[in-house]
């Protein structure tokens, strides 16, 4: 099945649960969307993209929920991938492995949360359309969650052997994956491994190939299940990611390695009783390097630079849920504590090294509820929480080597208070109502908080980490960040017959407190008049940018539709559009994907289905002045793909990207800042051209 059906397929479901019992229909979330696939199960509460049904162009999973309406990839990097949502990125998106959140390892967000799904061993990722559900945690923006392949329990007490094996090549970087996942399950317990294995060379663009971009990511790990009785379930995951030399063109240095460990245990309880009960303990560690030489022209010995960060991330969750007024009542608590470090060196001198995030401990502790089912003709969503945070930062440690600049900035931020705490409060209400078979009217109410990063509050050093920003400027944190409220308010319908289907929302975010960079002296810009600017200067922006809190607003409209031409023939297509705005300036903000338009021609047969796709992406003249963004022109791409089921264990596909070479930019690729890489440095990054792909699933 094509990616093109896993739209088409929106229409089947919509249609189907308008002819579903009544019961059924009332079990169903009514807080996000169905997308069902043919022939593979998904949870019936998301959107979901199906791996084996979307073409693998790019490495990074981040460029699968691409696919959906409202989504868009941030590029920095083959393995570097952010989501944004309409409009919102980073850690705004609440993205999760397996149901578990943990701390990036890089201040520059090299890895972010869907660098640890690699394709061979991706299922699906499931996407909330609009604001995630109270008890996915604190975020501004929707919830995504990559679902990694897993073994089921077999039907009875002989033990079963199965195994699911996906095998991927791309031309256009030379790269290859390959990996899977492998177990022996019975009637109660199932036992699994998993191995991953991925190598790519350098990007072939119609500009240049790049030079310095190759990846290499290697994941192994195994996982046990066992049902201890008929109402108590136990389960166990854990992994391990090696990630090594990894070119990232939009950041000043490249990923040498990332050496990641997580572990996630979970306890259910459900005797058919009132009540539910399930629980998950998780621990995640991230030890990470970065530098200027491997992958790109090395500087002179004065500027060589090794940064060397880690993460560890520690969370323990809660949550029980009974049947309650004819619809689902939950109630939970959630615990998180990470710590942070930084230290920037020089291999060339040992008296040179600095720690701009000094041993950062972040805590968070919250409480939901949340109750949805129909009420009075409408199904209803309606949840909210309320989060403890507190944060600290212990005081930097400079070499011998540093000098006196940078000597004075540590001085006064060991001297300010470097604690802080606060308290956030969200709320989500959603209801729809079916007019009837075919039409269901939406909306939906939101209140969302973002607590300050680390790098946003605690960066008192000028450097060009920004946690993915990519935009070639040097940033300082600020104590006294408040944390970002969004007040969201969406609408749209539902409309699907058997022959076409469309889905549109609108939607408007009212953000205070947003968090951006604007100078970080105001009064003189460009004029190095204060060690923080002459700290800067040195580092090669003489215009330093403040983490600050300013006011903001994010509106658009995005939708798929799609209409059947015949039995075998059909159209597909997925429109996103945002825009983001400053509201106490004249400005706009820092990148904001610029209208898109994706359109699937698809041929479908017993055994096998072609797509010829088109992506018509619209130029981006609304740009941060205060970030020295760029504008970019439009662009309109064709790809072509098909998938053929060799027999039941068996699945080919094949396709070819970017059919015509044409040049393009992506507005979301950021600004290259390696030397080495065969386009001049500052220029918007060029995208792939044209290359085949080929991929291998077998099941058994």
């Amino acid at each position: 099945m094509t990616s093109a059906l896993l739209l088409s397929a929106a229409a089947l479901a919509l249609q189907a649960g308008a002819d579903a019992p009544a019961a059924e229909q009332q079990a169903r979330p009514a807080w996000v969307d169905v997308i069902t696939v043919t022939g593979r199960p998904v949870d019936q509460a998301a959107d979901a993209v199906i791996a084996l049904s979307a073409p693998p162009a790019e490495p990074d999973a981040a460029a699968l929920i691409a696919r959906l309406p409202g989504a868009a990839l941030i590029d920095n990097g083959a393995l570097s991938g952010q989501v944004q949502y309409r409009g919102l990125f980073g850690p705004r998106v609440a993205v999760a492995i397996n149901g578990q959140r943990f701390a990036s390892g890089g201040p520059n967000l090299m890895d972010p949360p869907l660098h640890y799904a690699p394709a061979p061993l991706l299922d699906r990722i499931e996407l909330t359309r609009g604001p995630a559900p109270v008890s996915a945690g604190p975020a501004l923006s929707a919830r995504a969650n990559a679902v990694l392949k897993s073994i089921d329990y077999a039907p009875g007490a002989e033990p079963v052997f199965s195994a699911d094996l996906t095998s991927i090549v791309r031309s256009v970087d030379e790269s290859i994956a390959v990996g899977g996942v492998a177990g022996v399950a019975t009637r109660r317990q199932r036992v699994q491994v998993l191995a991953s294995v991925e190598e790519g060379g350098d990007l072939q663009t119609p500009v240049a190939t790049l030079d310095g971009t190759q990846h290499e990511r290697v994941v192994y790990g195994a996982g046990y299940a066992a049902r201890l009785t008929e109402a108590v379930e136990f389960t166990l995951d854990l992994r391990r990611q090696e990630t090594g030399p990894t070119g990232n063109p939009p950041f000043p240095m490249d990923i040498r390695y990332f050496d990641t460990n997580t572990a996630r245990a979970g306890l259910s309880f459900d005797d058919g009783g009132v009540w539910r009960f399930n629980a998950a303990l998780s621990h995640a560690r991230v030890d990470h390097a970065m530098n200027n030489f491997d992958l790109r022209p090395a500087p002179m010995a004065m500027s060589l630079r090794e940064t060397f960060a880690s993460a560890e991330t520690a969370a323990l969750e809660a949550q029980a849920e009974r049947d309650l007024a004819g619809g689902v009542l939950r109630m939970g608590a959630d615990h998180e504590a990470s710590r942070h470090d930084v230290t920037i060196t020089n291999p060339a001198n040992a008296a040179f090294f600095v720690t701009p995030a000094p041993a950062i401990e972040m805590g968070r502790t919250g409480a939901f509820a949340e109750w949805e089912g129909p009420r009075g003709g409408f199904d209803v969503y309606a949840g909210a929480r309320i989060d403890a945070h507190e944060a600290e930062a212990g005081a930097p440690r400079l070499g011998a080597a540093l000098p006196m600049g940078p000597r004075m900035l540590a001085n006064a931020f060991t001297a300010s208070d470097r604690s802080w705490n606060d308290v956030t409060v969200d709320g989500l209400i959603r209801v729809s109502r079916a007019v009837n078979d075919q039409l269901t009217w939406r909306a939906a109410l939101s209140r969302k908080s973002r607590a300050p990063g680390y790098l946003e509050r605690f960066a008192w050093l000028p450097t060009p980490a920004s946690g993915g920003l990519a935009d070639g400027n040097t940033y300082v944190g600020d104590l006294d960040l408040d944390a970002e409220v969004a007040t969201g308010l969406e609408a749209g319908f539902d409309y699907a017959t058997p022959r076409a289907y469309l889905r549109p929302t609108v939607h408007v975010s009212w953000i205070d407190d947003y968090i951006q960079g604007t100078p970080a002296e105001p009064v003189t810009p460009g004029v190095a008049d204060t060690p923080l600017e002459m700290v800067s200067a040195m580092n090669g922006d003489p215009t330093p940018l403040r983490f600050s809190n300013v006011e903001a607003r994010i509106y658009g409209l995005d939708a798929d539709f799609g209409f059947a031409l015949n039995v075998a023939w059909r159209i597909d297509g997925v429109f996103s559009l945002a825009r983001g705005e400053r509201t106490d300036v004249d400005d706009d903000l820092y990148r904001i994907a610029p209208a898109r338009l994706r359109t699937g021609l698809t041929y479908e047969a017993s055994a096998w289905s072609a797509t010829l796709e088109s992506l018509a992406v619209a130029e981006q003249t609304r740009v941060s002045a205060e970030n020295s963004e760029a504008e970019t022109p439009g662009y309109v791409i064709l790809n072509a793909y098909a998938q053929l089921d060799l027999n039941d264990q068996l699945t080919l596909s094949a396709g070819a990207e970017n059919l015509l070479d044409q040049r393009w930019r992506d507005h979301l690729g950021g600004y290259n800042r390696n030397s080495g890489l065969g386009v001049a440095v500052g220029e918007r990054l060029p995208g792939a051209g044209a290359g085949v792909w080929a991929r291998l699933n077998a099941r058994f």
